[in-house]
């Protein structure tokens, strides 16, 4: 018996069930099912066009930064700007994420782009979010070997892909998209962790004063990439 069964099994002692019952099964089974909804905010039911330009705004209010690129083709030139922009070396780390894997890296030859999970010594680490929360300016990303979660947090500098139609009004929404493909209750495929990140890393813990990349990156820039669905 693993730790978490004996957990499993000391609560189910304390209430008195097997786990077996039929109505408690049931009402697991329906809540899986149904999924309900809070309440929606105003400033997240927008159209799609209206829902990129709030998240941009509340990026750059968290103090990331953010550009908008026409395709991925775009990305890589967008990067490297990024980088000279910053006098940071012309290098970075990716996941091995085919979104990522398929962009044009050759047209800037230039720039070093390794693969895989950072060590702790890259400077600039490059994700691609599932989804993104207009509503806050969060984006949405789930751990796994094609984005390692040492990205989110080891470099300096966290640079985050987004598509454009993946773009919802809410967290709610967001959630929804990340379940969808999988059917609902179905936990084949979910990735262990799913990070939602809000502006670079930052801490006011002393004195009230704001310092940014006390637990992680300095910067946060986004790249939203394509238009949004209609």
């Amino acid at each position: 018996m693993t730790a978490r069964d004996q957990m499993f099994a000391s609560i189910r002692r304390a209430l008195g069930v097997s786990g077996e019952e039929a109505s408690r099964r049931k009402i697991v089974a329906d809540r899986l099912a149904d999924h309900p909804q809070g309440v929606i905010p105003e400033r997240g039911r927008l159209p799609p066009a209206a829902r990129v330009e709030l998240l941009m705004r509340k990026i750059e209010a968290a103090a990331g930064s953010v550009v908008r690129l026409p395709t991925a083709a775009a990305v890589p030139a967008a990067i490297a700007d990024y980088l000279r922009g910053q006098n940071l070396p012309l290098a970075l780390r990716r996941g091995a994420d085919a979104r990522l894997a398929g962009l044009p890296w050759e047209r800037e030859p230039a720039l070093a782009v390794a693969v895989g999970a950072s060590r702790g010594d890259d400077l600039v680490g490059l994700s691609h979010a599932e989804a993104a929360v207009a509503e806050t300016g969060t984006l949405m990303l789930r751990s796994g070997p094609d984005n390692p979660t040492t990205l989110n947090f080891l470099p300096d500098h966290h640079l985050v892909v987004v598509a454009a139609d993946t773009v919802a009004g809410d967290l709610e929404t967001a959630l929804a998209m990340l379940r969808a493909p999988r059917g609902a209750g179905e936990p084949a495929g979910l990735p262990r962790a799913v990070h939602l990140i809000t502006g670079p890393s930052r801490t006011a813990d002393i004195e009230q004063t704001l310092i940014l990349g006390a637990h992680g990156p300095r910067r946060l820039h986004v790249l939203v990439v394509g238009e949004p669905s209609v």
